[in-house]
């Protein structure tokens, strides 16, 4: 079974950055897409970024420009730099394993989830 643990959260002020990590375990994780989603309360978890196993990169609209997903494949892990934070970007951020090129916007697409770290960003 697959762990994935973020850590890397916290509160920052507005215009500040964060990197945020997930270690993820098992001996498969360079076969395998990644991504970030994040939720607020009420609202369905929203994908920011992604990468698939060959670093090919997408974002969310709303973080195009500021946030950056990269991945290291002999440590297991993969980031996401956060810049230029404001505060509607406060939210609980999770890493997920899977999607594919045609499924990838979706939560339900990925299969495994870590436990999620919180961004607080204050104006």
């Amino acid at each position: 079974q697959v762990h994935l643990t973020e850590s890397g959260g916290g509160s920052v002020q507005a215009g500040g950055s964060l990197r945020l990590s997930c270690l993820v375990s098992g001996r498969t994780f360079s076969n395998y897409d990644m991504a970030w989603f994040r939720q607020t309360p009420g609202k369905s978890r929203e994908l920011v970024a992604r990468i698939t196993w060959d670093a090919k990169t997408r974002y969310g609209d709303s973080v195009k420009g500021r946030f950056t997903i990269s991945r290291d494949n002999i440590k297991n892990t993969v980031y996401l730099q956060l810049n230029s934070l404001k505060p509607g970007d406060t939210a609980i951020y999770y890493c997920a394993r899977g999607g594919s090129s045609t499924e990838y916007s979706s939560p339900a697409a990925y299969d495994s989830w870590g436990q999620g770290t919180q961004v607080t960003v204050s104006s």
